[in-house]
């Protein structure tokens, strides 16, 4: 055999000519299909494309080759474009020969066959038996159709009697009537004929194409088919169609007992696949998109058969991409298939629940049959028409039902099916909405009752709490009747200890569901409340009612912040000098600066708050966004807070995604509490008890009014006399207290105790009244340039005024106006409520720890603001389901609360001690 070696020289020209090939050739080519290629054409699989057949000829079935058209021989060497020769005679059956009729007509009728002779090249036509007919090709007699023997005799059926291809001796089901799809082709040919087959002939396979009827009518049971099929119900080989007694709601199979499915184990389930002829086409495997008319990754369609993750695809997609993967229905029956208890396999069938058929005929039952796609129905004049409508599975749900060990009458496993239909003709591309879900739902009766009974407990609870808190108001703002003011100060009070009621029960709902269902180690027995569920509302509407009561009550608390009535009492004295004569000269006055120093120093902690709200934020977003702890609270039994990218992730849970958030939010305001008491107010900065301090230091104390009769007492009277001295004095007074060479700060002697709350007696409330009451007919100019003299000269001598009555009053100058100072009850303390009424004398309770007078601060509300932010974030994160935007808005409305709070304090602070607002800086 001769041989060629591929030279150098030849391996340097093949590999030019490949490179100059390639810089004029193209590699890409439009994408065709065989099917697409014209009648006159072929798919030539070498080069992809369509390309002509010869003359005389037209594309082959297969669409690979060509083929002769009438009237011409063919001759096929492999070549796809084959040989064609005129043939002034008849063609062969087999078109290679072109043959002469010997008896001069040679058109067979239907019970001859064409006899071919390839020796004479002649043909002729020869008559079948009695009991045999030509084949559809004519070349061959063969038995003819069982049911016309049976019926005639012979291969002969009476148009009358003939239905289907199949002869009848009763041709007629006119006795059962009902309505029918309008011009169908399918059901007016095959309808009569699949149920006379069935009782006549007990056919089964015309069995199960009369039970496919009466599914392709959807849309209700009084339709012929379904009347048939009950007419047909002593057929032995009728399929059983329906589950169960939609009316009574019990099972027409009972479900098996003992099932389990550990977390996240994969569902196995079986379906028995029938086509629109009722021929079984066998078993199949339910996996991925068997059941999904959308289309995705295989691993985001197989995490629809993960047990206990909620599942959800839709999709819009073309009627005729659905016609090209189902041009002919496929019926199913869908099986869940476990082992017994002696590990036998077992199938159990799966109810099927038409929504179409449950809405036009309330108590219809289970059916055990379904399809995706129908485009057979639709098609008017004959089976190769294109379908007018096509009816489609629009949604397809499966319902699982907890626990399924120990299943009642409501069926373990649902298939929920929803069918629309769609014109297919006078529109460009129709499409269709289709979508696949998979649902865990369990009985939700106990945690209902077991909500209710926490909700009248709490709520009991909360409306004693009101009454006790109206009452100790009433007591503090010396009310002795009911009036109106009462009414609405109770109706204030209840919404706020309802927003807490509220909280405590939807928090405790979050953790409850977090904790029981993302907990599931094993087998797998509770399933969270279902999407728009009795349970899923009502908490919905709890968190909602939680944040506007909290609203509500943070308003009441700034509106009664900004209202006080705040005094600052100057302990300053003239100092007398002596003058160079040795005589005793007039004392200078007391300088004003040490009371615009104090007010303004209140005017910048009346904002100050316990815990950075920014920092809340912060770690919230953290924690949920970056890290994605937000993943957990999805409807799986997944907690991997950062999942692959291309793996399934459920729809979330608004409880757990509360729950989750609500955790995140408290434990982060808690450690951030423990810090800043425990670490940054003893080693860096505490302005509440700083602010007591400076008081000491200015010789100015203060004394607030939160209600008429109630308030608070800041003891700044210095133990040196004065402090309107220099730096060197001071510094030698605060020596002095290190090393206790002076008395104590406190009220009372030997006492280290500054800041009170007091009860007033009504006669030293009217006294203050009398002594404000000339300020109320005067205008307030709002600067003091503006301020006209009289006016200035009346609030000056009003400042005074109080100075001195308070001034005398906390000395127990005035015996009828007296005091008392002791401590408070613990019940007192716990109960926010005074036992005893000041009478005689008012009384002051001690503050050891010295941040009482914070009520009325930012600082002593951090409760109520905490959870005022905490559910503002997670309503509007509800609604939006963005934890980014939930944090931006929740930011803003902070600031606008600061600024609304401190504008409005700082007015309040200006027109109550009398420093203009020039003065707060």
């Amino acid at each position: 055999m001769a041989t060629v070696s591929l030279t150098p020289l030849m391996l340097l020209l093949l590999l030019s000519s490949w490179h100059g090939a390639g810089n004029a050739a193209t590699t890409f080519i439009p994408f065709v299909q065989p099917q697409s290629c014209g009648q006159s054409s072929f798919f030539n699989s070498a080069s992809f494309q369509c390309s002509a057949c010869g003359n005389n000829q037209i594309g082959g079935p297969d669409g690979l080759s060509c083929v002769c058209t009438a009237g011409f021989t063919m001759k096929n060497l492999g070549s796809p474009i084959v040989q064609c020769t005129p043939c002034a005679n008849i063609v062969s059956l087999n078109k290679r020969e072109c043959l002469t009729c010997e008896s001069g007509n040679c058109t067979c009728a239907a019970s001859q066959v064409q006899v071919e002779n390839f020796q004479t090249n002649t043909v002729s036509c020869a008559t079948c038996s009695a009991q045999t007919v030509g084949n559809p090709s004519g070349s061959a007699c063969v038995l003819c159709q069982e049911t016309f023997y049976k019926t005639t005799s012979s291969c002969t059926c009476p148009a009358t009697q003939l239905k289907g291809g199949l002869c009848f001796t009763q041709t007629s089901s006119s006795s059962v009537t009902g309505s029918v799809p309008q011009n169908s082709f399918w059901f007016s040919t095959y309808l009569d004929s699949s149920f006379l087959a069935c009782t006549i002939y007990n056919n089964q396979t015309a069995c199960q194409l009369l039970t496919n009827f009466v599914i392709l009518n959807v849309n209700g049971v009084t339709s012929k088919a379904y009347n048939l099929y009950q007419a047909a119900s002593t057929a032995p080989y009728l399929p059983q169609l329906f589950y169960w007694s939609g009316t009574t709601g019990t099972l027409g199979q009972s479900a098996p007992k003992g099932l389990s499915f550990l977390r996240n184990a994969k569902m196995t389930f079986k379906i028995a696949k029938y086509d629109a002829r009722g021929k079984f086409l066998g078993w199949d495997d339910v996996k991925g998109g068997t059941l999904q008319l959308c289309s995705d990754t295989q691993k985001t369609l197989d995490a629809a058969w993960l047990f206990g993750t909620s599942y959800n695809q839709s999709c819009s997609i073309q009627v005729s991409q659905l016609l090209v993967r189902f041009p002919e229905p496929v019926f199913y029956e869908l099986f869940l298939q476990y082992n017994d208890s002696s590990g036998n396999a077992m199938v159990w069938p799966v109810p099927v629940l038409s929504q179409n058929l449950l809405q036009a005929n309330p108590g219809t039952g289970a059916l055990r049959r379904f399809f995706l796609v129908d485009g057979l129905t639709g098609k008017q004049n004959s089976l190769s028409d294109q379908p007018q409508y096509v009816t489609y599975a629009s949604s397809l749900t499966l319902s699982v039902y907890l626990p399924i060990s120990s299943p009642g009458n409501t069926p373990p496993f649902l298939l929920t099916v929803q069918y629309s239909t769609v014109n297919n003709v006078g529109q460009t591309n129709p499409q269709a909405q289709v979508a696949f879900a998979v649902t865990y739902s369990m009985d939700q009766s106990t945690m209902t009752l077991n909500t209710n009974i926490a909700l009248g407990v709490l709520g009991s609870l909360s409306v004693f709490l009101a009454m006790l808190q109206t009452s100790s108001w009433s007591r503090r703002s010396g009310q002795q009747f009911i009036n109106f003011m009462t009414i609405i100060k109770y109706l204030a009070f209840l919404i706020g200890d309802l927003a807490d009621t509220f909280f405590l029960i939807t928090f405790g709902t979050g953790i409850y569901w977090l904790i029981s269902f993302k907990g599931q180690q094993s087998t797998v027995a509770v399933a969270l409340p279902s999407p728009g569920g009795t349970v899923e509302v009502d908490f919905i509407i709890y968190l909602s009612l939680a944040f506007a009561f909290k609203a509500l009550e943070l308003l009441h608390i700034l509106v009664v912040q900004v209202t006080i009535s705040i005094f600052l009492i100057d302990w300053e004295k003239p100092v007398n000098n002596k003058s160079s004569s040795g005589n005793q000269s007039q004392g200078l006055a007391v300088s004003a600066w040490r009371t615009f120093f104090v007010a303004n120093e209140w005017n910048e902690i009346q904002t100050t708050r316990k815990i950075k709200p920014i920092i809340q934020l912060f770690v919230a977003l953290l924690l949920l966004e970056v890290i994605g702890v937000k993943n957990i609270t999805a409807r799986d039994l997944n907690l991997a807070v950062q999942p692959g990218a291309d793996n399934y992730l459920a729809p979330w849970s608004p409880i757990l995604r509360y729950g989750i958030t609500a955790s995140i939010w408290l434990a982060a305001g808690l450690l951030q509490v423990l810090y800043i008491v425990l670490i940054y107010e003893r080693f860096v900065e505490d302005k509440i008890r700083q602010f007591v301090d400076l008081c000491a230091m200015s010789n100015v104390s203060v004394f607030i009014l939160m209600h008429r009769c109630y308030g608070f007492y800041i003891h700044g009277r210095s133990v040196h006399g004065h402090t309107d001295v220099s730096m060197e004095v001071m510094r030698s007074n605060l020596r002095k207290e290190a090393e206790n060479l002076c008395a104590l700060r406190g009220l009372e002697p030997n006492s280290e105790i500054q800041t009170f709350e007091f009860l007033l007696t009504d006669k030293v409330q009217w006294q203050i009244e009398r002594i404000m009451q000339p300020l109320s007919k005067l205008p307030r100019p709002r600067f003091v340039r503006n301020d006209p003299q009289g006016s200035a000269d009346q609030n000056m001598k009003v400042y005074y005024t109080m100075n001195k009555f308070l001034s005398t009053f906390l000395e127990h100058v005035h015996k009828d106006m007296d005091y008392i100072v002791k401590d408070k009850l613990f019940l007192e303390k716990i109960m926010h409520y005074e036992f005893q009424h000041p009478t005689e004398r008012s009384i002051f309770y001690n503050d050891p720890d010295g941040i009482l007078f914070s009520n009325v601060l930012c600082y002593g509300n951090e409760l109520t603001l905490l959870l005022f932010d905490l559910l503002l974030f997670c309503v509007i994160d509800l609604g939006t389901q963005n934890f980014v935007l939930a944090a931006i808005i929740t930011f803003l409305v902070q600031q606008v609360i600061e600024v609304l709070r401190y504008y409005l304090g700082r007015r309040n602070l200006s027109a109550k001690t009398l420093v203009d607002n020039c003065f707060l800086i």
